[in-house]
């Protein structure tokens, strides 16, 4: 409904734009500049629906979870934006404010110290959100588990500018960290000896690049269809794919222009820093990650002589999505990725 009203007002908009009493405003614009401002237009009519829909995001967290969970919304700072067009303008280095959704356990609030999940969303630029993610959420609570879910820079819901914030990568990887940090700063009740990190698709990417550039910070990691390849994933998307990461406020080139920094943001070509126990799942029909990346990076882990876990599955229904869902195998999979966690993280009410 939200989205059909939006979309309604998009219409509205356009046909105020177009109506018969501004037209005589209109004559001497050029058709090129008439549809850069109706790009405009949508542009920042799709901006408010995304805001709208996060507003509305956030008031169903408390719905969903309140059974089971304190739940706070809090921001923290990451690191200075990467690319700015103005770098001696008033705030130019400041640090970027990052808003994460935190989780804590009400049935285990006494039972001492408890271990801390950092939940990674994924999708270019998306955001956390319980439609998605609520499911997961509340099984990992049930556990036991503390949770910080960020909304990293180039989430959607928070404006343009932190859109175009986005690093995908690069210091996204850092924001979540700073959660991670704040977590165990804010929460005395937290182990710091007892963190894993988890995260499907892109957010499985981010789960990657933490544990490669800090192992020491985590104990354990999940990466469920993970982007790890960026060269290879540049080959095979489209052409509005690689205009995103080649737009000026984000990489700014091609990954034929620049092949360097393109591995230098993928696990696959970082594979010889993992430390830390990891479990991978894949499926050969992915339609989003195509499992040739995954493949690239269990050869990478393997010629570099590291111990990790790894499950392929062959044809799983719903590709991309396929252990998010809520079928048979769904959940046995999310089984599996707990045990294995738990392994590690040992929480008060473990998967059997």
């Amino acid at each position: 409904m939200l989205s059909q009203r939006i979309s309604a007002g998009l219409w509205i908009g356009i046909a105020c734009f177009l109506s018969p009493g501004t037209a005589s405003a209109q004559t001497n614009v050029p058709a090129d500049a008439t549809q850069e401002r109706l790009k405009s237009l949508e542009e920042s009519l799709n901006f408010v629906e995304h805001t709208l829909a996060k507003q509305i995001g956030d008031q169903m967290w408390f719905q969903r979870l309140a059974d089971v969970a304190e739940i706070d919304k809090v921001r923290f700072t990451g690191p200075p934006a990467r690319v700015t067009n103005n770098p001696t303008a008033q705030g130019a280095g400041n640090e970027i404010i990052v808003a994460a959704y935190t989780f804590l356990p009400k049935k285990y609030s006494g039972a001492g110290k408890l271990p801390l999940l950092v939940l990674v969303h994924g999708g270019v630029h998306s955001d956390i959100h319980p439609d998605g993610d609520a499911h997961v959420v509340r099984e990992l609570i049930e556990q036991g588990y503390a949770i910080i879910a960020p909304d990293y820079r180039g989430s959607t819901g928070y404006g343009r500018d932190y859109w175009r914030l986005i690093d995908y990568g690069g210091l996204e990887n850092d924001d979540v960290l700073a959660g991670k940090k704040w977590m165990l700063e804010n929460h005395s009740n937290l182990d710091p000896e007892r963190v894993g990190i988890l995260g499907w698709s892109h957010g499985g990417m981010i789960t990657l690049m933490n544990i490669f550039d800090h192992p020491q910070d985590y104990k354990v990691a999940y990466a469920g269809v993970p982007v790890s390849d960026l060269v290879a994933r540049m080959g095979y998307k489209d052409q509005g794919y690689q205009e995103l990461f080649s737009a000026p406020y984000h990489i700014g080139k091609t990954a034929a222009d620049n092949v360097a920094e393109y591995r230098r943001r993928s696990p696959a070509w970082n594979a010889e820093k993992l430390q830390t126990p990891l479990l991978i799942h894949s499926t050969t029909n992915d339609e989003d990650v195509n499992v040739l990346e995954v493949e690239h990076l269990i050869k990478s882990l393997k010629a570099a002589g590291k111990n990790f876990e790894y499950k392929i599955y062959t044809n799983a229904p719903g590709g991309h999505a396929f252990n998010r869902l809520d079928t048979k195998l769904a959940k046995e999979s999310r089984a599996d990725i707990y045990r294995f966690l738990a392994k590690y993280l040992n929480p008060p009410n473990p998967v059997k």
